[in-house]
């Protein structure tokens, strides 16, 4: 079981029976993985694309993500983005 930002997720590991397979996205015995979310989400805030981040993540990392986890990363903070850009202004007085 996975910890990420949007809660847990179950995760089928395949057996190895040597220890010769060697994780890329998820290190072994790794339960966390919130800190790639935040960087694909600081990604996609700077205005990367989809597509530009996957390339990023993959020239930084050396392994490659999808576009369906990069999409399904970034949609669980687009209501927080709708309530951000939402949100009523305080008054703004100028002071001369």
């Amino acid at each position: 079981t996975l910890k990420t930002s949007a809660g847990e997720v179950d995760v089928k590991v395949p057996r190895d029976r040597d220890g010769s397979f060697d994780p890329q996205l998820i290190p072994k015995r790794k339960k966390d993985v919130s800190a790639i979310e935040n960087k694909v989400i600081s990604m996609y805030a700077r205005g990367m694309s989809q597509r530009d981040i996957s390339t990023t993540i993959e020239e930084i990392y050396g392994f490659s993500v999808s576009h369906e986890m990069i999409s399904d990363i970034t949609d669980h903070v687009l209501p927080e983005l709708e309530e951000w850009q939402t949100r009523p202004l305080s008054n703004c007085y100028a002071f001369v």
